[in-house]
């Protein structure tokens, strides 16, 4: 099966609903709600901290860690499976969708 992903990093912002464990149940993204369908995977990143002039007050917390997380989703039960790349930049609440990869000849 061919995969197509998005060549250029999207940055478009998105809902993340969540379990009370931390983990995303759903997507909101382009005026839909997407399931996650599968167990997401999850990593962080580091930020080139000395490339930005950011600077917090002492205690404000982690400034370089680049929250991401890989869900499968689907609209349907029976729609094929995309992926989406999400990424939470320290000090942010948004959400950014990075990329999508669609699996199989047709998305829902």
């Amino acid at each position: 099966m061919a995969e197509t992903a998005s060549e250029n990093p999207l940055y478009v912002p998105v809902q993340v609903r969540f379990t009370a464990k931390g983990i995303p149940l759903a997507v909101r993204y382009d005026d839909r709600i997407w399931a996650v369908a599968a167990d997401p995977v999850h990593w962080f990143t580091r930020a080139d901290w000395w490339k930005t002039s950011r600077r917090a007050p002492v205690g404000c917390g982690d400034l370089v860690s680049i929250e991401h997380w890989q869900v499968q989703v689907r609209l349907t039960s029976i729609s094929a499976l995309r992926t989406f790349v999400l990424r939470r930049d320290p000090l942010s609440e948004q959400w950014l969708l990075v990329s999508v990869t669609d699996s199989g000849a047709a998305a829902a």
